[in-house]
């Protein structure tokens, strides 16, 4: 049985993901940060579908705790296999001129830093020249790194931006030890992070402007996720599923 790593797996996409994963015949690991009821509900629900499935809380910003999400994924399961970098912020919509440095210094330190920190502890897991049987990492990219998120949240935009490049090099760099390294661009998800920036209804004034005239689902956020993931995908590094309904 194969370890897959979902990091803020409780709630929206990740708890999706975490989900479809067991049915799809993984050992899941749910990271949380502070909602453990929401992880234990996930994993319960796992378990009581015939899954395996655990959750840890561990704050991936320091990089202590990180290291310690991994020794304990490897004592319990073994070498993990898969790495979904999931976990990610939003603030409040606004101008970029009225952003507070240690706003932006908290998106970049969840949704940059603590995905460099979650790849570098999976990478040594899984690496063929460190002992490893080689695996996949998606990251959880988003839209926004494509439009700039003007007049809303440029900061978060611009974090997914930098997840974007980091997806290209290291698929580049971890090509020869096994590794696959894809992402995934959501936009219009219906998903509990708009009311983060908030604008909980966000998508019902935004899916007139959408091909497809609705918003997404976390399900289908997931779908494309897990292919990625998986052996069908086993061509794909470096790669990018846009999931915005054809905008």
């Amino acid at each position: 049985m194969k370890t897959i790593l979902i990091t803020g797996g409780s709630r929206g996409i990740g708890a999706a993901t975490a989900k479809l994963a067991a049915q799809q015949g993984y050992a899941v690991v749910v990271n949380y940060l502070n909602n453990k009821p929401a992880a234990e509900t996930v994993v319960t629900q796992i378990r009581n579908g015939g899954g395996d499935a655990l959750a840890i809380q561990a704050d991936i910003t320091k990089e202590q705790e990180v290291i310690q999400l991994f020794t304990a994924i490897q004592h319990t399961f073994g070498n993990l296999d898969v790495l979904i970098n999931n976990a990610g912020i939003l603030k409040p919509q606004m101008r970029f001129e009225n952003m507070s440095m240690e706003r932006i210094i908290r998106v970049f330190h969840t949704n940059v830093f603590a995905q460099f920190l979650c790849t570098r502890e999976a990478i040594k897991q899984m690496a063929l020249s460190k002992g490893g049987k080689g695996g996949a990492i998606v990251n959880v990219s988003s839209w926004a790194a494509k439009t700039g998120a003007a007049n809303e949240y440029i900061d978060y935009a611009a974090s997914k931006g930098a997840i974007d490049t980091f997806t290209i090099g290291l698929a580049k760099e971890l090509a020869h030890e096994g590794i696959r390294v894809n992402a995934v661009r959501p936009a219009y998800i219906y998903t509990g992070m708009h009311a983060d920036g908030g604008e909980p209804d966000r998508i019902e004034r935004m899916k007139k402007l959408i091909p497809l005239q609705r918003g997404g689902q976390a399900r289908e956020v997931a779908e494309a996720i897990l292919w990625l993931a998986s052996e069908k995908a086993s061509y794909c590094t470096g790669t990018f599923i846009d999931l915005n309904g054809g905008i």
